[in-house]
């Protein structure tokens, strides 16, 4: 499988972002995502394919652009889809599969089929639930910053809590990849995605 290299992805994102506001905060995103990922490779020791995993991180989020209007508008309600949305336009750009998972397989800590149903989600029925190791470290990384203005570093216990109002199952799911991957080092700038010193272990400066 050819895998894109980052310029190719960036060419991506700057195609179909709508305005140059939703491209620095969508691409920031990713890129603050795949060195949150980097880092977790680098500690944790485990075994992956990392040329996978830094195209998953930088492409993840790729559908966020089909919620924004043409002012720059971003559909809130309908967020949940943007997962989807971006397999959809990984497909249509001739993107294989493996790559098009990483966007409709990394949303929240995985969305099942009872989870749509239960909650009505505007999403076809199925599992969207992270199977390989890429893909588990890919959404597992994600977890930790947020695109909300402003932009944030979350710690694991804050990420925790966040998700505890789907369910204590999705806690459970949330610890299990803490328990593979290990808690990242949060020491990143957030303007450029790179490491700084860090005074307090695993907390943002």
């Amino acid at each position: 499988m050819s895998i894109p290299s980052p310029e190719e992805i960036r060419a991506l994102h700057e195609k179909w972002a709508p305005t140059p506001e939703a491209f620095r905060s969508v691409h920031t995103h990713c890129e603050i995502v795949w060195r949150i990922a980097e880092r977790l490779i680098q500690t944790s020791g485990i075994e992956v394919d990392v040329e996978l995993v830094r195209a998953g991180c930088l492409l993840h989020d790729i559908g966020v652009y089909r919620l924004y209007s043409d002012d720059g508008v971003l559909d809130h309600k309908n967020y949940i889809r943007h997962g989807v949305l971006g397999h959809e336009a990984l497909e249509e750009a001739g993107l294989p599969e493996t790559l098009r998972r990483f966007c409709s397989h990394h949303t929240g800590v995985g969305v099942t089929r009872e989870d749509i149903e239960r909650q009505g989600l505007p999403l076809p029925l199925g599992d969207y639930v992270a199977e390989s190791v890429e893909e588990k470290l890919v959404m597992y990384a994600d977890k930790f910053h947020s695109k909300s203005r402003p932009s944030s570093l979350l710690t694991p216990e804050e990420y925790a809590s966040h998700v505890r109002r789907f369910g204590e199952e999705k806690v459970t799911a949330f610890q299990e990849l803490r328990a593979a991957f290990g808690d990242p080092d949060l020491g990143l700038d957030l303007a450029s995605g790179m490491p700084v010193p860090v005074e307090t272990p695993g907390r943002p400066v």
